[in-house]
């Protein structure tokens, strides 16, 4: 049975660029039935965004990007390895797909037809909307249409790096891959690794 939620009063409170802050005043029903006392609650709206671990069975090769990225660099390295990823834009709300497709050309440098849905998940509940729509492309050299690098007039500085699966989950486990969106999809392909390698994924 659905809980009940109550809003009293919804207000953005701050906005710029992409980045946009709703204070909200709300009610919502306890596990024992009762209602809530009155709370107040900020969420961080920024849309959503998608990302896909790219990977050729081949030569059981992984395709990252490494950018400098300052909210990473204020408690840790900055500069720091990533699957492809980026927002979904106006035109492409109904179709996660065509977002991943576009990033992953952009940003890396290949041109893929098939993706293939992992999971949609929430970046952070406590205090952000976004959700991620997480994807798997199998590719080859043939796919391989530009240099990627991402979009210059965006200020995206991208180096494309190639890492092979087994050394991967090893840098998970020292630490030296640390963004959520590639382990969650670094660990999905473990679990599948051999239909994945057989082409069969």
């Amino acid at each position: 049975m659905k809980k009940r939620v109550e809003i009293l009063s919804k207000q953005q409170v701050f906005k710029k660029a992409i980045f946009a802050i709703d204070e909200v005043h709300l009610r919502h029903q306890k596990y024992n039935g009762d209602m809530s006392a009155e709370l107040t609650r900020l969420s961080l709206d920024r849309g959503d965004s998608t990302a896909a671990i790219i990977h050729d069975p081949d030569t059981d090769m992984l395709v990252f990007t490494e950018q400098f990225r300052y909210s990473t660099y204020t408690n840790g390295h900055g500069w720091i390895l990533e699957a492809p990823a980026g927002m979904i834009e106006a035109g492409e709300r109904d179709d996660p797909a065509l977002s991943i497709r576009r990033e992953i050309q952009e940003e890396i440098g290949y041109t893929v037809e098939e993706v293939r849905h992992i999971s949609t998940f929430y970046l952070s509940p406590g205090g952000t909307s976004e959700r991620i729509f997480l994807y798997y492309a199998a590719v080859s050299p043939k796919h391989k249409t530009s240099a990627g690098g991402g979009v210059i007039n965006e200020g995206e500085d991208i180096r494309v790096v190639e890492i092979p699966f087994r050394e991967a989950l090893a840098m998970v486990t020292r630490g030296e891959i640390v963004d959520a969106k590639t382990i969650i999809g670094l660990q999905w392909m473990q679990l599948h690794y051999p239909l994945l390698r057989a082409g069969r994924g």
